[in-house]
């Protein structure tokens, strides 16, 4: 699991995250939404330990930028980073050296190419890849090491329908061997009904976090929540 505790972060004078506190179960897929600039890609950031922050952020009780925790940790960011002179083997190579990983990670390796079609793929460079390509690559490269906290910042942009499919399966796949799994997004259809928990936010802050709760009938849907308080915002902004 992975908890952030009263965690700000501030550019200048704008409060990008304004002391949040959540956190996600061994088994859970949380969910983070919001309209562009509501301040999910910063908290997401200070989770991965890519940005300084005020609070406390912990993965498996470690605190998050210690090597115990990055040992943990998978992510997969909202734009892909490949190496151009790299071949797609040669990513998940790197990664595994990077980890110390012994020998046995190149049978996943190859599943996990196989799953995104790219195993036919493997000398291509990072260079000639499409953002598509790149993208199904960055997600081989975070999920190759087996973490057991993963992050997802919009995944499925610039994926084919093959790809988001396989996707979904993995994550269901994650949440049974009990991996801790957020996953940030603006689409309220590529989370369906696989989700735990969802928190919505709105200007730094979470507006609402709901439960999924099927049996419960009188509750509001996600998606009439979600643009209740986005479009509520949206106008007393006018």
């Amino acid at each position: 699991m992975f908890s952030v505790k009263n965690v700000s972060k501030r550019y200048n004078k704008v409060l990008a995250s304004d002391n949040l506190n959540f956190f996600v179960n061994d088994g859970e897929i949380a969910v983070l939404m919001g309209p562009n600039g509501a301040g999910k890609s910063t908290i997401i950031k200070c989770i991965t330990g890519l940005l300084r922050f005020d609070g406390e952020i912990t993965v498996n009780g470690y605190e998050n930028k210690s090597i115990e925790a990055k040992r943990l940790l998978g992510y997969i960011p909202e734009m892909p980073a490949v190496y151009d002179l790299l071949t797609i083997w040669e990513h998940l190579e790197f990664i595994a050296r990077a980890y110390e990983m012994e020998d046995g990670w190149q049978n996943y390796a190859e599943e996990l190419l196989k799953r995104f079609e790219l195993d036919d793929k493997k000398n291509k460079l990072g260079k000639e890849l499409s953002k598509g390509m790149q993208q199904k690559l960055s997600i081989c490269c975070a999920l190759v090491h087996r973490p057991k906290v993963i992050i997802f910042d919009e995944p499925m942009v610039g994926l084919d329908p093959h790809a988001i499919k396989e996707l979904k399966l993995i994550f269901k796949e994650l949440k049974a061997e009990g991996a801790s799994i957020l996953i940030s997004t603006h689409m309220l259809d590529s989370v369906e009904d696989y989700w735990d928990v969802a928190h919505i936010m709105v200007s730094g802050k979470f507006a609402a976090t709901k439960y999924n709760n099927p049996d419960n009938e009188d509750e509001k849907t996600l998606e009439e929540m979600f643009f209740e308080i986005t479009e509520n915002k949206s106008s007393s902004d006018e």
